[in-house]
């Protein structure tokens, strides 16, 4: 009884059981309210408190964001080529192969073989075309399947870097010039992209170089904030793919967004910031599987199919 001392003896009469009971039930909440206070002290004089970013001013920090499934959902070339398809670029057996690439690379990772099997049949699509009809009908492909698939959280990232006064730049293996639409669209700064060689403006059906992936995309952004006079260490990197831990680990402000398993174990070991903006999943908990994207990619490959049979 000496820990209910505050009790005082004329207030026990015929309801002295009850009237213990109800003081008793309250000092036991102010005990777990002290206790809880005292551990949430304790969690955030260990935690430091995480300074503002971006640095409003900073002209010498920029952004650099991945685009698949970072900045939009889904593979945004898969989404060209559904607008390209559309417009009769190519026929139902090239989409259906090209469909196939892409749940091979979702289900099997990507090899040499592959790559260049997918880097030809894009090109073989384009050769021949003007570049600025392309870029014509890229606006097109974006209302169309595009606009509608940006991650609000993601968009709201960048945002934050453009309010501060910094540019902001996609960083993709997609064609060059969607990015750039992608990128206008936004009110981005820029995009780095794939750059296929075009002569007199007309696609030869060649890349200037390889594709714009893994270690790529970090010589890069290398080369353009030399360019533009950047320090690495005050820029901050967006992407949600462990293929671009080297985009990453070169700046001073890393960010795992809706991260595969792979990239967010990294993120964890090397103490990144993460951010998820996936819904109806524990995405917070694990990754989604690299095959999760497959059925979206099968599914819009069958749509397009069967309002290719309607029409006929």
């Amino acid at each position: 009884m000496a820990a209910l001392g505050w009790i005082t003896p004329r207030r026990r009469s015929a309801t002295a059981r009850s009237v213990l009971a109800g003081e008793a039930a309250a000092e036991a909440a102010r005990k777990t309210a002290q206790e809880s206070a005292a551990e949430s002290a304790l969690e955030s004089a260990q935690e430091p408190a995480e300074p503002d970013f971006p640095v409003v001013g900073d002209v010498q920090a920029a952004a650099f964001f991945d685009l698949d499934n970072t900045v939009m959902q889904g593979a945004s070339l898969f989404h060209f080529g559904r607008g390209l398809y559309k417009r009769r670029f190519f026929q139902k057996r090239e989409l259906a192969r090209f469909a196939w690439q892409q749940v091979w690379f979702r289900l099997a990772g990507e090899d040499a073989e592959h790559m260049q099997d997918a880097r030809d049949s894009a090109l073989s699509i384009v050769k021949g075309h003007r570049v600025s009809e392309l870029m014509t009908i890229g606006e097109e492909i974006y209302d169309e399947y595009m606009a509608e698939r940006i991650w609000p959280g993601t968009r709201a990232l960048a945002q934050a870097h453009l309010d501060a006064g910094q540019k902001v730049w996609l960083v993709t293996a997609a064609p060059v010039e969607a990015a750039t639409i992608i990128a206008r669209r936004l009110g981005l700064t820029g995009a780095l992209g794939t750059v296929a060689e075009s002569i007199g403006g007309v696609y030869t059906g060649k890349l200037v170089g390889e594709p714009l992936h893994g270690p790529a995309k970090a010589e890069a952004v290398r080369a353009l904030a030399a360019a533009e006079g950047l320090e690495l260490d005050r820029c901050a990197a967006y992407s949600d793919s462990a293929n671009d831990i080297p985009m990453l680990s070169l700046v001073g402000h890393p960010y795992a967004v809706n991260p595969d398993g792979r990239l967010r174990k990294h993120a964890r070991e090397h103490g990144w910031r993460l951010r998820d903006y996936r819904t109806g999943r524990k995405a917070a908990k694990v990754g989604i599987p690299a095959a999760a994207g497959v059925g979206a990619l099968a599914g819009g490959a069958a749509a397009a199919i069967a309002l290719h049979r309607r029409r006929r």
